[in-house]
């Protein structure tokens, strides 16, 4: 199944997008010119840490562009209900047509969009249901680069031996001080930032249910019964297998669920 582009107009979620595409960039270009690049030629580190960062750093840019331009789970102008399931769909009062159930309509995108988590400004797009694993991805990849950014500043001054340095007239190191504060700075935001996103992203797919659901308590966790969380998890990846999550490059193709674990979609 292709996944349709998704491309919203709205100058604050450009805004946002871009301050990431700029922390993402500042630091895949200064840390490895800085860091890697030269304790690795003077045998600090190992090639294995050179390629993991870059691997790490491509993921979370894969994720980003994915999840910002990909369909959240828009709904046709004229969808066909199955005459089984008329009774799982209802009426949005906002643009006037037939949604299933859990579904929302966002007001910054103007339309109505399957199981909805949220709108996200820093991807420009919503959360739902067909880039809801793209965005976890993001989150969980920028957890990563961030840390390991942390990390190798902290390396760099308190456990790397000091560098042999022939090229001081070289911008990078003669301000080596001031670029690796800026870097850590913007880690060290970023990370609380995710972490914390992260966590409540993982809660809510361990209970089912979606951050809008959880502020309007509209969810029928009593009455709904309650799914294992690996088949909570491969309903919102689109695969049983683990391994899969983990991959940005790839189609999601939707699970059939049983009738007795359906999401009302």
């Amino acid at each position: 199944m292709g996944q349709r582009i998704h491309f919203v107009v709205d100058p604050q979620g450009w805004c946002c997008m871009g301050i990431i595409i700029f922390v993402w960039l500042y630091n895949t270009i200064f840390i490895p010119k800085v860091i890697l690049f030269p304790h690795y030629e003077e045998g600090n580190i190992s090639v294995v840490a050179v390629l993991c960062y870059y691997f790490c750093s491509l993921f979370c840019i894969a994720s980003l562009f994915r999840a910002s331009v990909a369909d959240p789970g828009k709904l046709p102008e004229n969808p066909k209900i199955p005459i089984t399931e008329r009774e799982r769909w209802e009426l949005c009062y906002k643009c006037n047509m037939m949604r299933p159930k859990r579904s929302h309509h966002c007001s910054r995108c103007g339309h109505c969009v399957r199981r909805m988590d949220h709108h996200c400004p820093w991807i420009n797009n919503c959360v739902g249901e067909d880039n809801h694993w793209l965005f976890l991805q993001l989150c969980f990849y920028t957890q990563i680069l961030s840390s390991y950014t942390l990390i190798l500043d902290f390396c760099h001054y308190y456990y790397f031996l000091p560098l042999k340095k022939e090229n001081w007239d070289v911008f990078v190191f003669r301000h080596e001080l001031a670029l690796l504060r800026i870097s850590a700075f913007m880690g060290l935001i970023i990370l609380s930032g995710i972490s914390r996103l992260f966590y409540t992203q993982l809660i809510g797919i361990f209970t089912d249910t979606t951050s809008i659901e959880k502020m309007s308590n509209c969810c029928e966790d009593i009455s709904r019964p309650r799914k294992p969380w690996q088949q909570t998890f491969s309903e919102v990846f689109g695969t049983h297998w683990k391994i899969l999550w983990f991959i940005p490059f790839r189609q999601r193709q939707p699970l059939r669920v049983p009738y007795h674990f359906a999401n009302h979609v």
